[in-house]
């Protein structure tokens, strides 16, 4: 099985995502997760829930922000109301969570998501053996590492497939710290569109933007592992993330539906060269003009990851 799980920045583009095909749709509130298109509240995540059930689509809530004390209390209800809500599993990364998770016996499945530190089979099946029923792999983990890691690992592993791939987080607000030093106030949202380079390195444009969890910084290039796809159902990990942050509106959607066709040709076996260069050139053409697109890790020797 091949699963789909697409971000979403609005009921009207879940629905959207829904109707295209998409697995699962990940989403949540910035309070309690990470770097997402939008921030839902329970209401919402209650109305996009009952759309996707309706559609035979899954959603997952996103519950991996870096939890302080002064968030902390406020998981146990969060939690509780998503299982409420119906939502078929949530995305930890803090042991503190899941500690609360397991403690207070909320009904919630859980994949662990420790982002960038999720990078060995021991790590995952040390979560699986107290609950966890998936786990996120780190987006630098590539084929060579990941050839190793798939045939040891014991429950299904998510893996970036499409989009901005995240390299730093700091729970500090480093841009704004940076623009009160030179006495320039400026909008360190995403919306901003601030980016970094490396110096003497002008072709490097990391995107950069601050919210409610700190200073989140993402690689130069987006991620886009079309031309990989085969080689990950011949290793077994075929649980897909797609991100939408830094792609909006209808063209995220097109592209979905681009690996929906990529997901069914391979189900199908009538994956070729010839459908694949296809598709790679509708990706290149919908995703926005002013973010370049690579394969990231996944081409690299091990070795050259330091």
């Amino acid at each position: 099985m091949i699963e789909l799980i697409a971000t979403a920045e609005s009921i009207e583009q879940a629905q959207a995502l829904i109707e295209a095909g998409v697995d699962t749709l990940y989403i949540g509130e910035d309070f309690y997760g990470l770097r997402l298109p939008t921030s839902f509240n329970l209401e919402e995540i209650e109305k996009i829930t009952k759309l996707a059930h309706g559609g035979k689509t899954q959603i997952c809530v996103a519950v991996n922000a870096i939890m302080h004390n002064d968030r902390i209390d406020f998981v146990g209800p969060y939690l509780k109301k998503l299982a409420e809500i119906g939502v078929d599993r949530v995305a930890i990364g803090d042991p503190g969570v899941i500690h609360i998770l397991k403690t207070e016996k909320i009904p919630l499945p859980f994949v662990y998501d420790a982002q960038i530190m999720v990078t060995s089979s021991k790590q995952i099946n040390f979560w699986v053996k107290r609950g966890a029923t998936g786990a996120v792999l780190a987006r630098e983990l590539p084929y060579d590492e990941l050839k190793i890691l798939a045939p040891k690992i014991d429950v299904p592993a998510e893996l970036l497939v499409y989009g901005a791939t995240c390299i730093h987080q700091s729970k500090r607000p480093l841009v704004e710290n940076y623009f009160n030093f030179i006495e320039k106030p400026e909008d360190t949202s995403k919306n901003r569109g601030l980016f970094i380079s490396e110096p003497k390195k002008p072709e490097t444009h990391y995107s950069i933007y601050e919210d409610i969890n700190g200073t989140h910084i993402f690689a130069t290039n987006d991620l886009n592992l079309v031309s990989g796809l085969e080689k990950l159902v011949e290793i077994g990990l075929t649980q897909w993330k797609l991100e939408g942050i830094f792609t909006p509106g209808q063209d995220f959607v097109e592209i979905v539906k681009l690996f929906v066709v990529a997901k069914e040709a391979l189900l199908a076996g009538i994956w070729n060269v010839s459908l694949l260069e296809e598709l790679n050139q509708k990706i290149v053409a919908l995703h926005p003009e002013k973010r370049e697109l690579d394969e990231g890790f996944f081409i690299k020797d091990p070795d050259e990851v330091k």
